[in-house]
């Protein structure tokens, strides 16, 4: 049973163990984009939440899932295997199946509690965002139902496309948050790291269809702050291919989260 006064994300992350280490859920068409189309952090968000129920180590999880075939709204299967367990790490592998069907397939690596004494250093710091009443809200369309819920605001360096002007570089930064309140965890995370649109889009325009192949996450710290910086870019489109290279910072500028996209790149239009 749903429990009631659940954030709609979270009610959309509710699964039942059927057990052994198999979960029903149902997927949500509330985190659609292009139509049918379920966004990828949404069901990578799943499979991290499957991978919670079995994993004995909970925190900074590196996810990497590979997107067999489409997954569309509706009921699902998350088989979960325990593939190593340590007293730092849990390594599982999700397979998740949707009308007899495999569907994505994912492994994860969740540690320990990260030591505070462990070194952080960085080479590079977070992007330089204009403020984010400054900042372009994507707009709510019949086709992405996502940002129904995700309030993704782009800076204006980059918000051209929406108004049909590019941009010399494929690169989107900006702030993200859920329009209705809530705090920020790992599927929660996960969402975000795929919730900008493709970088070739400021650059090339929406005349692309580009899927999903491969994403991988690695969580370095979750935040106790409601809003994320981000930055998302591509530099190659060869070999039908093309590469997403992401980070998620804090409102405080620590490092959140860092992603690899890839993507395949099919012009669909002038």
């Amino acid at each position: 049973m749903i429990k009631k006064n659940l954030h709609v994300f979270d009610r959309d992350l509710e699964m039942v163990d059927t057990g052994p280490k198999v979960f029903a859920l149902t997927l949500s068409d509330k985190w659609n984009i292009a139509g049918s189309t379920l966004n990828g952090g949404y069901l990578m968000a799943v499979i991290a939440r499957a991978m919670e129920h079995c994993s004995t180590q909970k925190a900074t999880p590196v996810i990497t899932a590979n997107y067999i075939s489409k997954c569309v709204p509706g009921k699902a299967l998350a088989h979960v295997e325990v593939i190593f367990e340590s007293g730092n790490f849990t390594r599982l592998m999700v397979r998740l199946v949707q009308q007899g069907k495999e569907k994505i397939r994912a492994m994860g690596t969740f540690s320990s509690d990260v030591n505070e004494d462990v070194l952080c250093e960085y080479e590079t710091g977070p992007p330089v965002i204009a403020s984010f009443e400054e900042c372009f809200q994507v707009p709510v369309t019949p086709d992405n139902a996502l940002f129904d819920n995700v309030d993704l605001r782009l800076d204006p360096s980059c918000a051209g496309w929406l108004t049909g002007e590019r941009s010399g570089r494929s690169e989107f930064k900006g702030w993200v948050r859920f329009k209705e309140k809530r705090k920020i965890d790992i599927p929660a995370i996960l969402l975000f790291a795929d919730t900008y649109p493709p970088p070739v889009f400021a650059k090339f325009g929406p005349s692309t269809w580009v899927p999903t192949i491969e994403l991988s996450v690695n969580i370095r710290k979750v935040p106790d702050t409601q809003i994320l910086k981000g930055i998302f870019k591509s530099r190659f489109v060869s070999g039908g291919l093309v590469e997403e290279d992401g980070e998620l910072w804090n409102t405080h500028g620590e490092l959140v989260a860092v992603s690899r996209q890839i993507s395949k790149y099919r012009k669909i239009k002038e």
